[in-house]
């Protein structure tokens, strides 16, 4: 059973930064393209930045992927060895309020960040505020 836990939102001061676990289990991590989504309420899920599966192996192309509005901002980090996924977030804006979510999937990674209703498995989510 492929389970996401994320972890690590906060209330932060704008200019701060963050670091978000995506803690996975029950699947082959290599089988996997892992991405991170946001939302606020009202608003459609966001695609935040997505880490494809290594190079040469099902769709990887071993690029990483960010949404324009993140970009220069967020780091994504896939640990093979800790089964988990970071999302770095420096210079956070208030407009960077929401839930963020982690998601699984076998899935072309650049296509998913814009198609966040394709992918299969996804966390709880965790609340990250930035004061102003």
């Amino acid at each position: 059973q492929v389970n996401l836990v994320e972890s690590g939102g906060r209330v932060v001061q704008s200019g701060g930064s963050l670091k978000l676990s995506c803690s996975t289990s029950g699947f082959n991590f290599d089988d996997y393209d892992i991405g991170w989504f946001r939302q606020v309420p009202g608003k459609a899920r966001e695609g935040v930045a997505c880490v494809s599966t290594p190079g040469g192996l099902r769709w990887g192309d071993g690029v990483d992927h960010y949404g324009d509005s993140v970009k220069g901002r967020f780091t994504i980090v896939r640990d093979k060895a800790k089964r988990t996924v970071f999302l770095q977030m420096n210079n956070l804006q208030p407009e960077d309020t929401a839930v963020y979510f982690c998601a699984a999937d076998d899935i072309r990674c650049a296509w998913g960040l814009t198609h966040p209703n394709s992918w299969d498995y996804w966390g709880k989510g965790t609340q990250v505020t930035v004061s102003s």
